[in-house]
């Protein structure tokens, strides 16, 4: 699947697992992959913090075969260039990243475009920008990555929701099982997890699990 074709598909719903490279994890973001793919998530976004350009783009073109075989949609975090080289699908960009109307129109023609979000205001100038969703959060408190923010809630996650429409948001930040169902309740079209995968005992397992809550929090 190319990420021209992949665009018109709708990688919003449902899960996305980031392929993290945290030293923190026991699944480097291979295995990591590997267990997404296999318990049912949508998208697999590949966060390299710690690697170089040229373990990055390896670790990309890896995670880009087993997404493919699979049916999975396949991102690159912070990094568009190395998105295109991969052959991703799309590429999520942070507040300190290079702005999504940087890159030019041809590449965003090919790559689905997300932004990161934390308060109304950025959620607010995301809607003017050339993206295709917003993830916000941290919705709950979460230790996978560093933030200047503290727990953003549901309440405001709703807020945002409202603001944004009709542009997708996907929850982030402290999500699991337990509280997956309650992020869709508030509005968000699918959630992003770091440590409810890559710091689980059975990865695929822990995948599984927020993919059947999503399921049925979104069917009767």
């Amino acid at each position: 699947m190319s990420p021209v074709a992949s665009k018109r598909e709708t990688p919003f719903d449902g899960l996305t697992v980031l392929a993290d490279d945290d030293p923190r994890w026991d699944t480097d973001p291979i295995a990591c992959t590997r267990a997404a793919c296999e318990g049912g998530a949508a998208v697999v976004q590949l966060r390299a913090k710690h690697a170089t350009d040229t373990q990055t783009l390896r670790w990309s073109e890896s995670i880009r075969s087993l997404t493919r075989a699979h049916g999975v949609h396949f991102f690159v975090n912070d990094r568009f260039d190395l998105a295109l080289a991969a052959g991703a699908d799309g590429v999520h960009l942070g507040q300190d990243d290079l702005p999504p109307h940087a890159i030019p129109e041809a590449f965003r023609k090919k790559l689905w475009i997300g932004r990161s979000s934390h308060t109304l205001d950025e959620a607010r100038a995301a809607k003017s920008e050339p993206i295709d969703y917003l993830a916000f959060g941290p919705i709950f408190g979460t230790t996978s990555k560093d933030s200047a923010h503290a727990e953003r809630g549901l309440a405001l996650l709703s807020d945002v929701v409202r603001l944004v429409a009709p542009l997708p948001v996907i929850g982030i930040g402290g999500v699991d099982a337990s509280n997956a169902a309650a992020v869709a309740s508030a509005g968000a079209r699918g959630v992003a997890v770091i440590s409810a995968v890559s710091a689980a005992e059975d990865p695929t397992s822990a995948t599984r699990a927020i993919v059947d809550v999503l399921a049925g929090g979104h069917g009767a």
